[in-house]
C-alpha cells in the first residue's frame, strides 16, 4: 500500500472515530442531569436560602455569624469535630489489627470475615442502633447474662449517653475502615517483610518500619471516609445519645423538625459540606505526596 493510499484509509476513519468520542458524550448526560437535578440544584437552593431568609435579609452571612459567634453553635461545632476524631481513631485502633489478620493470617477463613463485615452493611442502620440499644438496655441481654452469672449490672451510663454513642457509631462505621485498609495490605509484597526479618528486626520493628509505612495510604482513605461518615451521622447519636450528646446533625433535624428554622439548618448543612470538602482536600493533598 502506498503512503497516499495508507493516508485516504486514515482520513476515511478519522470520522468514525470522532462521531463516537461524541457519541460518548451524550451517553453522558443523562447522569449529568441526574446529578444537576437532584445533587447540584438543592445544594444551589440550600445555600441561597440560607443567605436571603427573612434573617439574612440585612446580612446574607447572618446566620453563618451566628453559628460561627455564638458560643452554643461553636461548642457543638467542636463537640462534633472532636465525636468525629475520636471515633475515626477508635476505628483505626481497632480496625487495623482485624484487616492486617484478615489478609496475612486469615487464610481460607478469609472469606468468613469479609462476609461479617459486610453482612451488617445489609441491614438499615437504625435496625443495628435499636439492637444496640436492646442489648445495653436495663432489661437487656448484657445485664441478663450479668445476672445470671451472679455479677452486677451494668451502669446507668453504658445504657445512655455518650458511651453507646461511640459504641454504635464504631459499630457502624468499622467496615469501611477496615475494607479501606486490607486491599493497601494485600498489595504488600509479603518478602519485604521477610527480608527485614532475616536482617535482624524484630516483627514489632517490621511491622513499625515497613508494614505500617507501606499501608498509609489505606489508613489516610479509611480515615477520611470515617470521619466524613461520623461528621453526618444522626441516627445513631440521636437514639443512643438520650439528648446528652448535641452535635450539628443532631441540631440540624432538630432546626428542620421541632423550631422549623430552616434557613439556620442550610447553613449548618452548609458548613458540614464544606468540612466534607475539606476532608476531600486533605485526602488528595495526602495521597498526592504518597504518589510523589
Amino acid at each position: 500500500m502506498t503512503s497516499s493510499a495508507l493516508r485516504r484509509v486514515l482520513t476515511a476513519r478519522r470520522p468514525a472515530r470522532e462521531d463516537y468520542s461524541a457519541t460518548r458524550r451524550r451517553w453522558m448526560l443523562p447522569a449529568l442531569l441526574l446529578l444537576g437535578m437532584f445533587f447540584v440544584a438543592p445544594l444551589v437552593y440550600n445555600g441561597w436560602r440560607s443567605m436571603t431568609e427573612e434573617g439574612a435579609a440585612a446580612d446574607p452571612l447572618f446566620y453563618y455569624a451566628k453559628l460561627l459567634g455564638d458560643p452554643y453553635y461553636r461548642e457543638v461545632l467542636w463537640r462534633t469535630l472532636y465525636v468525629s476524631f475520636t471515633v475515626t481513631l477508635l476505628c483505626l485502633v481497632a480496625s487495623y489489627p482485624v484487616a492486617y489478620f484478615m489478609v496475612r493470617r486469615a487464610g481460607r477463613w478469609q472469606p468468613l470475615i469479609i462476609f461479617c463485615l459486610i453482612a451488617p452493611l445489609l441491614t438499615s442502620i437504625i435496625m443495628r442502633t435499636l439492637g444496640i440499644r436492646l442489648l445495653l438496655a436495663r432489661q437487656g441481654a448484657f445485664n441478663a447474662v450479668l445476672e445470671s452469672v451472679g455479677l452486677p449490672s451494668l451502669p446507668g451510663w453504658m445504657a445512655s449517653g455518650v458511651f453507646p454513642v461511640y459504641l454504635g457509631m464504631i459499630h457502624v462505621l468499622i467496615p469501611f475502615m477496615v475494607l479501606s485498609i486490607a486491599p493497601v495490605i494485600q498489595r504488600i509484597e509479603p518478602a519485604l517483610e521477610e527480608a527485614a526479618g532475616i536482617l535482624g528486626a524484630s516483627k514489632w520493628r517490621v511491622f513499625w518500619h515497613v508494614t505500617l509505612p507501606l499501608s498509609r495510604e489505606g489508613i489516610y482513605a479509611g480515615c477520611i471516609l470515617v470521619f466524613m461518615l461520623s461528621n453526618g451521622s444522626f441516627v445513631t447519636q440521636l437514639l443512643l445519645g438520650a439528648g446528652k450528646m448535641t452535635t450539628l446533625p443532631v441540631l440540624i433535624f432538630q432546626q428542620f423538625n421541632v423550631t422549623m428554622d430552616t434557613a439556620f439548618a442550610g447553613a449548618m448543612g452548609n458548613v458540614l459540606l464544606i468540612l466534607t470538602l475539606g476532608c476531600l482536600f486533605v485526602q488528595s493533598v495526602l495521597t498526592g505526596r504518597r504518589r510523589g
